[in-house]
């Protein structure tokens, strides 16, 4: 069951819910098969290309999942033709914060929340790897922080400590 939906409101715009975990396209099909609410990017994509030049209202309650998964969507919704609004409604958690930072106007409903964190994986090896695997890590928080600089224009060093926090936000604390 996909967690977006695009219902059109008018010949120029289509709504857009995103209500559950965001996921890599290969593990999609795991949650169709137990009925979880999700997305993957190329499917979104597919859907998303069928409102070309159409406004966008994309409303956000969702605990996030895969960051490249959400790097797909975020990138899908910022070469859309057409503006892009993105309304939180209930909570944009982790890899979803990232989605609505696509948007050309965030706003948030005064019960949502929004929460950024460092990036993090299961990992497993010799010491080798793990560093390695850091390494890794600090490149993924490198590209996720240049979208919330590309959107808020806070400093990166800014942004990094919020991230190294794990930072839950109120409406006003986001703006």
């Amino acid at each position: 069951m996909r967690f977006w939906r695009f219902l059109g409101k008018s010949d120029n715009e289509v709504e857009l819910r995103i209500d559950g975990e965001i996921v890599d396209d290969e593990d999609a099909w795991l949650y169709e098969w137990f009925g979880y609410q999700h997305t993957a990017p190329n499917v979104f994509r597919q859907e998303l290309a069928k409102y070309k030049d159409k406004n966008l209202t994309v409303w956000i309650d969702s605990i996030g999942g895969v960051v490249w998964a959400a790097a797909g969507i975020y990138n899908a919704l910022k070469e859309h033709h057409g503006r892009v609004t993105v309304k939180i409604d209930g909570k944009a958690l982790s890899a979803a914060s990232i989605i609505a930072m696509a948007g050309d106007e965030v706003l948030m409903s005064p019960a949502a929340v929004m929460m950024i964190h460092n990036p993090w994986v299961h990992a497993a090896g010799d010491a080798a790897e793990l560093r390695h695997m850091a390494g890794v890590l600090d490149e993924i928080k490198e590209a996720i922080i240049n979208a919330y600089e590309l959107k808020t224009g806070l400093p990166r060093d800014e942004i990094s400590r919020l991230m190294d926090e794990e930072t839950w936000m109120s409406a006003q604390k986001a703006v």
